[in-house]
């Protein structure tokens, strides 16, 4: 006979025994000494944080023989022992995702009116009820409402928004939460001791945060790990098990962004991959991290769950990262994991976002710009000393720009900027941005002109209501990005409708429309002008 699943030997048998949802418990315990028991319940919350295990607890405590209410359900009398054997006929497990027809609800509807065979109660569980049709819900809808006396209902679901109103209003709702990491670590630390496995805390530690909250699956986790009892299982094995990335690595990529040095991360990112990590879990780590690090710099350090020396490292790191490269590299590293990281390239979307996230220029160029910028202003302090006329003073002075272009001859475009330079280069500002990624923006950039240039504001114009969806926060970080790139300084971006933009009054002649009255006779008059008369 195959082994049982730790997750199946080590299922809660008690209210006790369920970890991180004491404010479910609680009210269901004080529900069953009090004698409130309700007909219908709805249990709501992610997957592996038990909604099913506590269902079947409330089945076994309605039904247990214990005399003491505040003792149930006690596992000892015949309709516990029934229920954890899974023989006890009066509990009816439904997965709706399997009966999701209107037919299997008409025959449990059938079927409840009959009386229990062998408890005070019939208990319907109806795991994830959201996979019920509409014609289903409207079937169940008149049993909750008017249930014979001896029935409980309990509906299980992943996902609430699925559930009609009018069946989550004949319900008691429970919401389960996402356990925290060390509750489930020491849960895990629990079942280790009492199965005789030699397994390091840390390790418990990264077996429960890539549980994400869900008991089960860090249950499973274990299990998946534990592959010779006799083995001690470290941290390092661990990663190798479930292919992470080690914390080295995860560290090394943040001072990387940090630096913004682009060759190093992309290395750490390849090193990793080759090494065996999963890009996926790769790029939760490093999300993890930079969530970490959000916490630490706008609110502070304690709120990170880990030891103090991780949290001085996450000060450390805080202070040389800008809130702005913080949350860029949150957003892109946060969509590269939507993304498909399965392909026959997966560490393709991690690079992505890493250079994503560092200024457009590039980490290089960036790094190379500042000794320029800070070399620039050495020739003026001899000055003051070879000074000794007036003619002399210029000398000094017109010697940098000579050569700082032979270095890097961007800085002195952004100084020139004009409105006509940016009108001809805007076709490449369109081109940069279709480069950033899939994004309806590139596509309503069509659609839209320079209008005007006041100081380092870029005024575009559209006659549609592009206007509204290009001012999203979104929108204009993808075409400010876009412009520093290509001129070389920070431009800010505002999108206005040109036929709304008050102080405008000109018409544009290249408009077919406009073209065509002109070429009919039409007179342009611009309402509200001095020649309104016209």
């Amino acid at each position: 006979m195959p082994e049982q699943a730790l997750y199946l030997a080590w299922r809660p048998m008690r209210f006790e025994d369920v970890i991180g949802q004491e404010h479910i418990t609680r009210t269901l315990r004080n529900s069953l000494k009090s004698g409130r028991v309700r007909h219908a319940y709805l249990f709501s919350g992610p997957r592996g944080t038990g909604k099913t295990t506590t269902a079947r607890l409330l089945a076994k405590a309605v039904n247990c023989a214990d005399a003491d209410p505040g003792q149930r359900p006690c596992n000892s009398c015949a309709a516990c022992r029934a229920v954890n054997e899974g023989r006890y006929l009066d509990l009816i497990e439904i997965d709706a995702a399997t009966h999701t027809g209107v037919d299997d609800v008409r025959d449990l509807r059938d079927k409840v009116a009959f009386a229990p065979g062998e408890g005070n109660y019939k208990v319907y569980i109806i795991d994830e009820v959201h996979r019920f049709t509409g014609n289903a819900f409207d079937a169940l809808l008149k049993t909750l409402e008017e249930p014979p006396p001896h029935a409980v209902f309990v509906l299980a679901t992943t996902e609430i928004d699925k559930v009609p109103a009018t069946i989550r209003s004949r319900c008691l709702p429970f919401e389960f939460r996402r356990v925290a990491v060390q509750a489930v670590a020491d849960h895990l630390q629990s079942i280790a001791d009492a199965e005789n496995l030699r397994v390091e805390r840390p390790a418990l530690e990264l077996i429960a945060r890539q549980g994400t909250g869900s008991v089960r699956d860090s249950i499973s986790l274990l299990d998946q790990i534990v592959t010779n009892p006799d083995e001690k299982i470290s941290l390092e094995l661990a990663q190798d098990v479930l292919g992470t990335a080690s914390s080295e690595a995860v560290r090394a990529l943040l001072d990387a962004l940090v630096a913004q040095d682009a060759a190093t991360g992309l290395d750490i990112i390849n090193r990793a991959v080759d090494a065996g990590s999963d890009p996926r879990q790769f790029g939760q780590q490093i999300v993890e991290q930079l969530r970490n690090l959000l916490l630490t710099q706008t609110a502070s350090a304690d709120l990170v769950v880990g030891t103090e020396e991780e949290r001085q490292r996450y000060r450390t790191q805080a202070e040389g990262l800008s809130p702005a490269l913080l949350l860029r590299a949150l957003r892109k590293f946060n969509e590269a994991l939507a993304d498909d990281l399965g392909s026959w390239q997966p560490q393709l979307t991690l690079e992505l976002a890493l250079v994503e996230s560092l200024p457009v220029a590039g980490a290089k160029a960036a790094m190379a710009a500042e000794p320029v910028a800070q070399a620039a202003p050495a020739p003026e302090s001899p000055a003051p000393a070879a000074a000794t006329s007036p003619p002399a003073r210029p000398e000094p002075e017109s010697g940098p720009p000579t050569e700082a272009p032979a270095e890097v001859p961007a800085p002195s475009a952004p100084e020139t900027l004009t409105l006509e330079q940016l009108r001809e280069r805007w076709d490449n500002v369109r081109q940069a941005v279709e480069q950033q990624g899939r994004s309806y923006v590139p596509a309503m950039l069509e659609h839209v002109q320079v209008h005007d240039l006041r100081g380092d504001l870029v005024i575009l114009g559209t006659r549609r209501n592009f206007h509204v969806r290009l001012n999203t926060p979104d929108a204009r970080e993808k075409l400010e990005q876009a412009l520093e790139g290509l001129f070389g300084r920070p431009l800010r971006v505002r999108v206005q409708s040109i036929e709304t933009d008050p102080g405008d009054g000109q018409i544009d002649p290249d408009d077919p429309l406009v073209a065509s009255a002109l070429a009919m006779g039409a007179r342009v008059s611009v309402q509200g002008s001095a020649e309104k008369g016209d």
